[in-house]
């Protein structure tokens, strides 16, 4: 039960941090506007794919976990 309780604090714990990341998303200067991201404008239709950040915010919370996980 202590594993199950600790996975779910830091489950948790990612989904505030995203919930400040989505809120405030807008005024931080790289995120959606990192080399990668991609975004297609046309008449009545525009696509964003954020890969780029996707990548980033990927190789942070993979080494989120390794660091939580190696003790």
């Amino acid at each position: 039960m202590n594993e199950i309780g600790k996975f779910l604090v830091i489950f948790g714990f990612i989904i505030i941090l995203l919930g400040f990341l989505l809120t405030f998303a807008g005024k931080i200067p790289l995120i959606g506007k990192l080399p990668g991201d991609i975004v297609i404008e046309r008449k009545n239709f525009i696509l964003y794919f954020p890969l780029g950040t996707s990548i980033l915010l990927s190789i942070i919370i993979t080494l989120l976990f390794y660091l939580i996980g190696k003790k």
